[in-house]
């Protein structure tokens, strides 16, 4: 009972211990709040702060309380909290099994042991024969096809991890690698499902099996998908008289593939992924104006108040061992900024024309998930929205130097920062609308924004991106400077007007351009788009931020991965239709590809 009793006090006597720790009221902007916000969003008790945890609820508590400290109300009805659903992982169901049945004899793997499905797996329990389909690639432009002599339709393919040219650390077989790209590529063959295998080559190559790590994006929907230990397909080769390490050299030599059926063996093969859902919240509070007319008129001050937790996919750390990723800079300065700056705009409430909204969004790290949900179910009509300003990353400032993104977004930004920069930062534009952060789901829906940076440094997604690096004395000069750009905008006798910035490309290496911008926090079947970019090839194809790409040309779109790689095979000039899903209509659009 004592022990009972002592684990039901310990959540009560942390938040005893961490709200007792407030500041003292004080509207000011101040160094010492914002160090005192960012050491508690940053502390080894809220772990990071990973969206959809226990300690991400306890960070929006802890906003929540300050916000209603000074006296915002709340802009969800009754509540400062928007909660929503999203997929925060994926486990396996006890519906997983695989089994070889090699000349009659009957081999059970045992899972995780022998074997393990992706997290992109299908659900399906299929037995078939099997087809040896050396590394599962079809690249006609570089001479070489596994698939060339083989029919795979109805069978299971055995496919070898990585490329033919595994040992160049440049090579154009790169892009053909991905095992979502070689499962995507045997489904289209007609495959019924793929199970890949570590090559023996390059010497001495460990046998491991893949992380099971969930990719925040749909699976090959009915496509059974499993790495095996090798030695499971050494016995397969054996069987049929070969050797399996001595036949990759072979392959290697010949510089030729060489699929081949496997008689007399089949799989029994059976997969299920799992979705868990979480809840999570943005949490926003509001000023309203003192202006008959133009306080129905909202500017939004946001930031992001997630991060990485012990360490999930974009983390940089290279440790084996989980550590805490404390995100003080991103993006807990940036929270404080917002906190900072509602406290500081509560206090002089009576001078505001327009409404202020206040708002910290969580699943800016998985995706700006919290974001996306708010522009898409706003508690006030989006045409209401003048602005949009943005705090990611502001507490590292270095020689003076800042950077404002969105600068582009509206004729008036420009003049508005170089006036009021009384702080001599020296400041670099960015005119693009659309980045890495929470400011591009507003600019999709047609907001003028402005993005506050400090820059990247080596902490950057690290564990030690810890308050005690904060220049917090820099941050308090960045928030005096967006108080008063945020002052100019509310004193405004007309809206800032919106301007669709082209963007310049983000295709990484590839040389094709669609202008398509993912929204990242759809996890159903298809590529949803949050938006397309201003005078890009897609928005001149007539598709829309909303829209569910469901065929690109004569593939299908299942997710996000399956829309790249379709890319890839195509040139600028090169005429697609594409079939996307806009509410319950399919429409059928065609797009010219761009060059980036």
């Amino acid at each position: 009972m004592k022990r009972y009793l002592f684990t039901l006090l310990l959540p009560i006597l942390f938040f005893i211990n961490v709200y007792g720790q407030h500041k003292a009221p004080n509207p000011e902007i101040t160094a010492k709040e914002i160090q005192h916000h960012i050491e508690f969003l940053a502390s080894d008790d809220l772990k990071g702060r990973l969206s959809g945890s226990k300690e991400i609820y306890i960070a929006a508590v802890y906003i929540k309380d300050e916000f209603e400290s000074y006296h915002l109300q709340p802009l969800f009805k009754d509540s400062y909290f928007q909660e929503y659903n999203f997929i925060s992982d994926v486990k396996l169901t006890d519906n997983n099994s695989l089994k070889f049945d090699i000349n009659g004899k009957d081999e059970k793997l045992d899972l995780f042991k022998d074997y393990i499905p992706t997290t992109f797996s299908g659900k399906n329990s299929i037995k078939a024969g099997l087809i040896f389909a050396g590394y599962g690639i079809s690249a006609p432009k570089l001479n070489y096809d596994d698939y060339a002599n083989v029919d795979v339709k109805g069978k299971i393919v055995i496919v070898m991890r990585s490329t033919p040219e595994y040992d160049k650390p440049r090579s154009e077989f790169d892009k053909f690698a991905s095992l979502r790209f070689k499962a995507a590529l045997a489904k289209e063959k007609g495959a019924a499902g793929i199970i890949f295998v570590n090559g023996h080559l390059p010497k001495d190559s460990s046998d491991n099996l893949v992380k099971f790590t969930y990719e925040r994006a749909a699976g090959e929907k009915d496509f059974p998908i499993v790495q095996v230990k090798r030695s499971f397909v050494d016995q397969l080769f054996k069987s049929q008289n070969l050797d399996f390490a001595e036949y990759q050299l072979k392959m290697k030599e010949s510089r030729k593939p060489a699929s081949f059926i496997i008689k007399n063996s089949n799989a029994d093969i059976s997969t299920e992924v799992e979705a868990l859902n979480s809840v999570d919240r943005n949490v926003a509070g509001y000023l309203e104006g003192t202006d008959s007319v133009l306080k129905n008129e909202y500017i939004v001050i946001g930031a992001h108040y997630d991060h990485l937790g012990m360490g999930i996919e974009g983390s940089l750390y290279k440790g084996t061992e989980p550590k805490i990723h404390h995100g003080a800079d991103d993006n807990a300065s940036g929270t404080a900024g917002v906190m900072e700056l509602a406290e500081k705009f509560a206090s002089v409430r009576d001078m505001l024309k327009r409404s202020i909204i206040f708002i910290t969004f969580s699943g800016e790290e998985l995706g700006l998930i919290g974001s996306n949900y708010f522009v898409n179910h706003l508690p006030i009509p989006a045409d209401k929205i003048d602005a949009m300003i943005n705090l990611d990353m502001v507490g590292r400032l270095r020689d003076d130097a800042l950077t404002v993104y969105g600068t582009g977004t509206s004729s008036k930004w420009k003049d508005i920062l170089n006036r009021e920069n009384k702080y001599h930062f020296k400041l670099a534009f960015n005119d693009e609308g659309f980045g890495p952060s929470d400011q591009s789901s507003f600019y999709g829906k047609g907001i003028p924004v402005l993005f506050f940076f400090t820059g990247v440094h080596e902490d950057y997604h690290r564990p030690s991106d810890v308050a005690s690096l904060i220049n917090s004395a820099g941050e308090d000069t960045v928030l005096h400077y967006v108080y008063d750009v945020a002052g100019i905008i509310d004193s405004m006798a007309g809206k800032p007007n919106y301007i669709k910035i082209a963007s310049k490309g983000t295709s990484g290496d590839w040389k094709v351009y669609a202008g398509t911008i993912p929204d990242m926090s759809n996890t159903s079947e298809g590529f949803k788009l949050s938006g397309v970019s201003p005078g890009g090839p897609a928005e001149k194809a007539g598709l829309k931020g909303g829209d569910v790409m469901l065929k690109f040309g004569d593939k299908e779109i299942n997710n996000i991965y399956d829309y790249v790689y379709s890319l890839q095979d195509h040139v600028p000039g090169d005429v697609v239709v594409v079939v996307v899903k806009r509410g319950d209509q399919k429409l059928s659009l065609t797009l010219t590809l761009g060059a980036k």
